[in-house]
């Protein structure tokens, strides 16, 4: 086998979460940042709350609401009556013979 392959275990490894709690654990890394663990996630506390990571949650809300507000405005309009048929042309059509 080849010496040197793989990487070095730290017994010791500082997990460090977003709400401010640590714990020790054992990883190729010396120190994790994460951003839930077990003392502030939802499933472990039974709180419903969002993990808002990097906005997403705010810029689906805002999908959602423009979604609602474009099914709203554009309820009136009739389609056209083409019943799903497209107007497709032959290659003798396109080529102009």
């Amino acid at each position: 086998m080849k010496a040197k392959v793989h990487p070095i275990y730290y017994n010791d490894a500082q997990v460090v979460c977003a709400c401010g709690n640590t714990f020790t654990t054992g990883s190729t890394k010396q120190t994790i940042t994460v951003e839930a663990c077990y003392k502030c996630h939802p499933f472990y506390t039974g709180e419903h709350k969002f993990l808002n990571r990097k906005g997403r949650v705010d810029s689906f809300q805002k999908k959602m609401a423009f979604a609602v507000k474009y099914k709203s405005s554009n309820a009136g309009k009739k389609q056209k009556d083409n019943k799903g048929e497209k107007n497709v042309k032959s290659l003798r059509e396109l080529l102009g013979e």
